[in-house]
């Protein structure tokens, strides 16, 4: 068709008006609130000319209000699929510079469409998310589009993984679709998220708080644990998704793509990280460095229950999902925020058969009246159930302490762990020699000359004879006491062995884990 005719004329008339979305000035307002544009952000993102637009001449069917007589250009969102690293994707950004990106029918209706498309051709969707709200002059319509989004979230989960970027406000009931995502990305001063603003804060509390406070980026990374990666600035959060991207698989059926191996770097010597003092700390990422492909450790929620550590890592090319106690962090212990953090991250990996990896060092369940009161029952029983319900390959290294609950919570034999090794500073017991002296030794410790020297005796008598790997490896709980130098070299031959794992569980439509 000759680019003369009217049709083509048309066509570029009507491509061009939507493509300019709400206009240069809303635009330039945009950028001098420093955000990039929504179809910027879906190029940055993807591989360079990547990018494929659907539904562009798509608009809204609202007549009251004078709505009628407004253009709203993609009726505020742009659609399409494109490719990350050569891996296709399904992508949607939100254009605050159309009637603040707010969500009507349409809207909600082009972003179910391309979630469709996701499930259907089992590609991971990205949406970014830069709204005002729903939009009230659609009414009830535009709350049936949320409820039409959360629903397709739910349908998808653990079928293709699913990224929410928020790069704007993302409030009220919209906050509930990153919250059914899989993984939620924010950026400092520009992301803001809540269920009822500041003003209305105000009105109904009394109580003065700025929008950054209440729900901006670093509360969501640092509190609330909403949030699973911060970053500075959009291109830095840009990096971020590329990066996570290349550990995942695009759907529930494949596995993700295999990297070039590469052995950890020289200096993180995994013999030297251990303190000889079992009361020092030290951080569990030099460990995970030290046995990882290029000491290449991908930490999600690192500002969230920073007791525990979860991440991607690769080992012999192939992508593996770790969990460890952080003993930096109040020791390591599980209590209720650390719990959810792990055990929602199990539960992704275990859907997207990714071997699981664990290591141990705690003391056991954080105690006191505030856990107690807060549930820590429950909320500890979640690590317990997720576990237990993964049937990905499931290997646990004991570094050091293995107290009580906290050694069965984190991926014991007990809870099916396919290969338990422990390094020869590993602890199991009931509880920590100290306590334990107190109590089995109580009536020789009173009685003694000298209290302070019995207990003393009493406490090496029992690290001795119970807090060692040794019986626990006596009764076959776990499969090896292995020398920190050839971690790597267990863990290599373990991910290589359970390749093929099956594993049969009851017929049944789901559990009841402890939400």
């Amino acid at each position: 068709m000759p680019s003369s005719t009217p049709k083509h004329l048309e066509f570029l008339k009507r491509s061009t008006r939507a493509l300019r979305g709400g206009g240069q000035k809303a635009i330039e307002r945009q950028i001098a609130m420093g955000k990039l544009t929504a179809r910027d952000r879906i190029t940055a993102i993807l591989d360079t000319s990547s990018f494929h637009e659907y539904d562009l001449f798509v608009e809204h069917r609202c007549k009251d209000f004078d709505m009628d007589k407004k253009v709203l250009p993609g009726d505020g969102v742009i659609t399409g699929t494109g490719t990350l690293s050569g891996q296709g994707v399904c992508i949607y950004a939100q254009d605050f510079t159309v009637a603040g990106g707010s969500l009507g029918l349409m809207h909600a209706r082009k972003i179910t469409k391309i979630m469709d498309h996701a499930i259907k051709m089992g590609l991971p969707i990205i949406g970014i998310n830069d709204s005002g709200g729903a939009r009230i002059q659609e009414g009830v319509d535009s709350l049936a589009g949320y409820g039409e989004i959360f629903y397709r979230n739910t349908k998808a989960s653990g079928v293709v993984p699913q990224i929410s970027v928020i790069l704007g406000p993302c409030a009220g009931g919209a906050v509930y679709s990153p919250a059914l995502t899989d993984f939620v990305f924010v950026v400092d001063q520009i992301s803001k998220m809540f269920i009822t603003g500041p003003e209305v804060i105000k009105t109904v509390l009394g109580e003065d708080i700025s929008m950054e406070d209440l729900g901006g980026a670093r509360v969501h990374t640092e509190i609330s644990g909403n949030a699973h990666f911060f970053a500075r600035n959009e291109l830095e959060c840009f990096h971020q998704i590329k990066k996570l991207m290349t550990f995942l698989p695009g759907n529930n059926t494949k596995r993700p793509i295999p990297q070039a191996p590469a052995p950890p770097k020289a200096k993180y010597n995994v013999e030297q990280i251990i303190p000889a003092e079992p009361s020092k700390p030290y951080d569990v990422r030099d460990i995970i460095k030290a046995v990882c492909d290029n000491s290449d450790f991908f930490e999600i929620q690192q500002r969230w229950a920073a007791n525990i550590v979860i991440g991607f890592a690769r080992l012999n090319g192939e992508t593996i999902g770790i969990v460890g106690n952080q003993p930096l962090v109040l020791a390591g212990v599980l209590d209720v925020d650390s719990s959810d953090k792990a055990a929602r991250f199990i539960r992704f990996c275990n859907a997207f058969s990714i071997p699981l990896v664990t290591f141990v060092d705690l003391p056991g369940y954080l105690p006191g009246v505030d856990q107690e009161h807060a549930g820590v029952i429950r909320h500890g029983a979640k690590i317990l159930y997720a576990y237990s319900e993964a049937t990905v390959p499931k290997t646990t290294v004991i570094l050091r302490k293995a107290y009580g609950g906290g050694y069965i919570a984190m991926c014991s034999r007990h809870l099916r762990a396919d290969f338990v090794f422990a390094w020869p500073t590993a602890e199991i017991a009931v509880m920590g020699p100290e306590g334990a002296a107190n109590i089995i030794f109580r009536n020789e410790i009173a009685a003694a000359p000298d209290p302070v020297a019995m207990r003393k005796q009493k406490v090496v008598e029992y690290t001795e004879k119970f807090a060692n790997p040794y019986v626990a490896a006596a009764a076959g709980h776990i499969d090896a006491v292995i020398l920190p130098a050839d971690t790597r070299k267990f863990l290599l031959h373990a991910i290589q062995i359970s390749k093929q794992k099956t594993e049969s569980r009851p017929r049944k439509k789901h559990g009841i884990p402890p939400f």
